[in-house]
Order: C-alpha cells, then sequence, then structure tokens
C-alpha cells in the first residue's frame, strides 16, 4: 500500500461520513434557522422549544434515509475489503 491508496481510502471515507451525516444534519439545520427566526420574531426565548423538533426531524430523516445510509457504508466496506483482497 502506497501513500495514494491510503490517501484514496481516506478520502472515501470522508466523503462517506459527509453523505451518511447529511440526512441528518439538514434537517436539524432548517428546522434550528426556522425556530430561531420564529423566537426572534415573538421573542419566546424558551430553550426547551428547539429541542423537540429538532429530535423528531432528526429521527424522521432517520428513518427515511437510512436504506441510503447504509447502502453508502456497505459501498465504504465493500471497496476496503476488495482493496484488502486484492492487496491494495
Amino acid at each position: 500500500m502506497n501513500e495514494a491508496d491510503a490517501l484514496d481510502l481516506v478520502r472515501s471515507a470522508i466523503w462517506t461520513i459527509i453523505v451518511g451525516s447529511a440526512p441528518a444534519i439538514v434537517p436539524a439545520m432548517v428546522v434550528g434557522i426556522g425556530i430561531a427566526l420564529m423566537q426572534a420574531l415573538t421573542q419566546v426565548q424558551e430553550v426547551t422549544l428547539t429541542f423537540i423538533p429538532k429530535i423528531v426531524a432528526i429521527l424522521v430523516m432517520i428513518v427515511i434515509a437510512g436504506p441510503f445510509i447504509g447502502a453508502q457504508i456497505y459501498a465504504l466496506t465493500a471497496l476496503v475489503y476488495g482493496r484488502i483482497e486484492t492487496g491494495f
């Protein structure tokens, strides 16, 4: 295994982390911005108001995007095992 192979595996792993976590992060950001805007407009500064909608949005998106996230992790695992099998 040379440096190019190691960098390729690291790049693939980082890309898998980004793509796999995006379905959970994007709804949390959208809901957070919406609630922050609502709190700024109504001046209701309740701290617990932000947590429940974010948690619900994240759980719903994980349920919906679960097969996609699993496929991304499976593809990375197949790539790594394929490289091990062929000796890099």
